[in-house]
């Protein structure tokens, strides 16, 4: 249902699709309509923030005139989303994506009647900056095939909308979220006008007889330049088709879940920046992860942790040579800073992402703060360095060889481990209370020397080994000794308390203990009767304990849910294992995407969307299945 029909009620997750150019990814709902969009970037300011308020915070709605949608997916292995409308007077398919490109940003959006005639209604709402800046608009030259060309320009952003015209409206609806906005005046201009003027809303339809169709075509550009040229609906169409197939035809799935794989591969491809390689952790912000409370947070960039996992998967599922990509922006964000490593960048590998709150954004379902930028960024994590090391030995196993500007940079890495190793920290999870020996945290620094230790016993490559494996024996013993509870038979979510953590179900995949290990074994009981709720789902950690400086809870996290399918899996458990992925599947969006976390009370997928850590477990789980 759209956004604006329910008062007090956000537009479900799972009603939302993503798109893709390998540039930005927006979020189309059932309903037609583009409720967040950031151009040029995943991690630019967003055009249409309806996702984080309500309509008038910028959304674009292409919807069919007393309609209802009776089908709405991708086609096959592409991110081309057809919506097929039936109305009392006929049927309608739509067809948007966005083609890939090098430099300017396309929407696409066709419009085909397929029975009787349709009207087709618009409402578009661009408002730039976040919804803190309302766009000029004028009318321009019409193209030489007669279709109108409108240009709306706020500060350094103009977008350019070609098709079928559009006009002012000169009333606001319902649905305004922004503080302190008025209604326009009668007198502030129409964009049929070559002066133009400021446009609030633009309206406008369209009839459509069977077999008839048009297109719409929103282009970004930089307002200083020159307007670019409209595409060719059809023909962006065909390729954008083209580009998405050929990509899909090189995965290497089989099995059950062999479309759960494809379509999760798929979703990680499309999450990246293709000039960059840059994977963002999801293309939105601030989705919450309690309906109503604060933990909202911004996950358009690009965490070292995440772009290692994902070399991983890529690796398994024969894209060796595709992985690369992803290992080069890794191998340029921390070049030149080893010493004062990030967790997370920019696309681009930036390093400045400061934390900052829209107090005029109402939030997704009421939930406050809204917060751009990652505070996060500048904290310190003991994992990420044997995040990065395992993924890059997974990639030189594979090759048989290594690249030696890669290697250069792991042996500093280890040089920055051995830095930092008596160095307390924030976690996996970022928490922002105290600082803790997280035992998972020291795992992944035990893994880091050990794949050291193995880079020079078996690939023959040039290091100090024995150093290495002195300082990884040091972090066995110490972390058996004191991220272990004897007691209780489990391993400990820090050395300073006898809490449970779904981080500990990672330590088998470092290599540090099996996953059918009494100590693994013990440590799984703990945590099913620690943070395994009625439904089966796992929470990250207990929040009640409060370590993690953070007011309020959080739902089930479908990673750390994925996680322990694959330790079921690999222990043994096969049926428990086979019952929990069909259960974790079925939460997926109509598309087949999932997103952080899920409310099992009212059925809903929760926190940012799509998730790239979902997505990236949904595929180990899958392969542990299949193993």
């Amino acid at each position: 249902m759209p956004a604006d029909t329910l008062a007090g009620m956000s537009t479900p997750l799972e009603d939302y699709a993503l798109l893709s150019d390998l540039r930005t990814g927006p979020l189309v709902s059932r309903e037609g309509s583009v409720d967040w969009l950031c151009l040029p970037r995943f991690d630019s300011q967003a055009v249409f923030s309806a996702l984080l308020g309500g309509p008038d915070d910028g959304r674009w709605q292409l919807s069919i005139a007393d309609g209802t949608v009776e089908s709405w997916g991708y086609e096959p292995s592409t991110f081309v989303l057809e919506t097929v409308w039936r109305s009392p007077t006929g049927r309608a398919r739509v067809l948007d994506f966005l083609p890939p490109a090098d430099t300017q940003g396309d929407l696409v959006r066709i419009v085909e009647c397929l029975e009787g005639r349709v009207e087709v209604v618009h409402d578009l709402r661009i408002r730039f900056n976040y919804a803190r800046a309302t766009p000029w608009v004028r009318r321009l030259e019409d193209t030489a095939d007669g279709r109108e060309r409108l240009s709306s320009l706020a500060g350094p952003d103009g977008l350019l909308l070609t098709g079928p015209p559009l006009h002012a409206a000169q009333e606001l609806t319902e649905g305004t979220s922004g503080a302190g906005r008025a209604a326009p005046d009668d007198d502030e201009g129409s964009p049929d006008t070559r002066d133009g003027g400021r446009a609030h809303r633009l309206v406008g339809s369209r009839m459509l007889s069977e077999g008839e169709e048009t297109a719409w075509d929103l282009t970004w550009y930089p307002s200083w330049e020159e307007q670019p040229e409209g595409v060719d609906a059809r023909e962006a169409l065909e390729r954008t088709r083209r580009f998405w197939t050929e990509w899909a035809d090189q995965i290497e799935a089989e099995g059950l879940h062999a479309l759960a794989i494809t379509r999760s591969l798929l979703t990680l491809r499309a999450m990246t920046h293709a000039q960059t390689g840059g994977i963002v952790a999801a293309p939105t912000a601030s989705l919450p992860e309690e309906f109503g409370g604060s933990r909202n947070w911004d996950y358009r960039y690009t965490w070292l942790r995440d772009a290692s996992l994902t070399i991983e998967v890529m690796v398994d599922h024969g894209f060796t040579q595709g992985a690369l990509l992803w290992r080069d922006w890794l191998l340029r964000a921390v070049a030149g800073d080893i010493d004062d490593l990030r967790i997370m960048y920019g696309l681009g590998g930036e390093r400045e992402l400061d934390e900052k709150e829209l107090d005029h954004l109402s939030g997704y379902e009421d939930s406050r703060p809204v917060r751009i930028g990652n505070g996060a960024a500048g904290q310190y994590q003991a994992d990420v360095p044997g995040e990065v090391m395992l993924a890059l030995a997974r990639l030189r196993d594979a090759e048989g060889s290594e690249d030696g500007y890669s290697w250069g940079l792991q042996r500093n890495l280890l040089r920055y481990c051995e830095a930092n190793l008596s160095r307390k920290d924030h976690g996996l999870w970022e928490m922002r209370g105290d600082l803790h020996h997280f035992t998972h945290g020291r795992v992944m620094m035990w893994a880091a020397f050990n794949e050291g230790v193995r880079a020079v016993e078996e690939h023959g490559l040039a290091g100090d080994v024995e150093h290495w494996r002195t300082l990884r024996d040091q972090l066995r013993t110490e972390i058996l000794e004191q991220g272990y509870d004897q007691g209780r038979g489990t391993f400990t979510q820090t050395y300073d308390n006898d809490e449970v953590d779904a981080s500990l179900l990672q330590l088998p995949h470092t290599g540090f203990v099996a996953y059918d290990d009494e100590l693994m074994l013990g440590t799984v009981a703990a945590i099913e009767e620690d943070l395994q709720g009625p439904t089966g789902l796992l929470h990250r950690y207990r929040t009640a304990a409060g370590l993690d400086g953070l007011e309020g809870a959080e739902y089930p996290f479908l990673m750390c849910c994925f996680w322990l399918v694959e330790q079921y899996a690999m222990s043994g458990r096969m049926d428990e294992a086979r019952s929990l992925m069909t259960q974790l599947l079925d939460y997926s969006s109509g598309v087949g995407l999932l997103s952080e976390e899920y409310d099992p009370e009212t059925g809903r997928l929760a926190g940012n969307y799509p998730q790239a850590f979902s997505h990236l477990s949904l595929i180990r789980a899958a392969d542990a299945l299949a193993s």
